[in-house]
């Protein structure tokens, strides 16, 4: 008899690099996660030869194998040939998922020949193309935080399966409206600032979308390294997972997990 081969365990892998919100520390416990509880493979790249590298993350030649893609980038410039993988996997139609700061993941000078990189954010996910700029993608300060609360019209989105209809979100909120999140995204979870620094409206803070090569996306700008001990938090991002991979959501929650990292933010001369 012919034995059956057991299917290949799904490839995620995290691509990360941003000076500020220790991401380089938080997927990779999402990743071990993954592996011990969910049975899924994983691999983390890191910028090179630390979080504030912007020009080198090695190992991008795994998006090749990959099933699904991770971003957590802030401001990178990586060279032309790294570049090539990362188009080359968007242009496969393979599901990408982003936190936080991907919405501003490069940061290329007027004239180089890389710029339309500044613009990922809003290719590859939907989110405004890059910070500040027409859209005024901004933030309401670094002393606000969020509430956050299920959009009614998504509650029986299977990714908000397990998510409390609201919890408390140490990020401060990211402004993407009017214009974003593009049209024909579906909106999860809204975001109300908490103490601003300026008047500030609801904005989207979770939502998927299908980018022009077909890619599912699933985007949040939430991901201050203590929204990730949130874990409302914690199993949206399990769900995503499983959604982007077109996976049933996990039945059963294997429980908490133990992640106690840092606010990386840099110190400022």
């Amino acid at each position: 008899m012919a034995t059956v081969k057991a299917p290949k365990k799904p490839l995620v892998v995290f691509v990360t690099g941003d000076h500020e919100y220790s991401g380089e520390l938080t997927l990779p416990l999402i990743a071990a996660e993954l592996e011990k509880n969910y049975g899924m493979r994983t691999k983390v790249l890191k910028a090179y030869p630390d979080y504030n590298g912007e020009k080198d993350i090695p190992g991008l030649e795994a998006l090749k194998e990959a099933d699904l893609a991770v971003f957590y980038l802030r401001w990178r410039q990586l060279p032309k040939e790294q570049l090539q993988f990362i188009d080359d996997y968007l242009k496969s139609g393979k599901p990408v998922m982003g936190f936080r700061t991907t919405t501003h993941a490069f940061n290329y000078p007027e004239g180089d020949p890389r710029i339309r990189w500044n613009s990922f954010g809003e290719f590859a996910f939907g989110a405004p193309p890059g910070w500040g700029g027409k859209a005024q993608h901004t933030h309401y300060g670094h002393k606000s935080t969020t509430d956050v609360t299920i959009i009614p019209e998504a509650a029986k989105n299977p990714i908000l399966t397990g998510v409390e209809p609201s919890f408390h979100a140490s990020s401060w909120l990211y402004r993407v409206q009017p214009d974003y999140p593009a049209k024909g995204s579906t909106w999860l979870l809204m975001g109300k600032s908490v103490n601003p620094d300026k008047p500030a409206i609801e904005n989207p803070v979770a939502w998927t979308w299908k980018n022009e090569w077909g890619g599912k996306a699933f985007l949040t700008t939430l991901g201050h390294p203590e929204d990730f001990q949130v874990e409302s938090f914690q199993r949206l991002v399990i769900n995503a997972i499983h959604w982007e991979l077109g996976l049933p959501i996990p039945k059963k929650w294997k429980g908490k997990i133990d992640i106690n990292v840092p606010y990386g933010h840099p110190q400022k001369p």
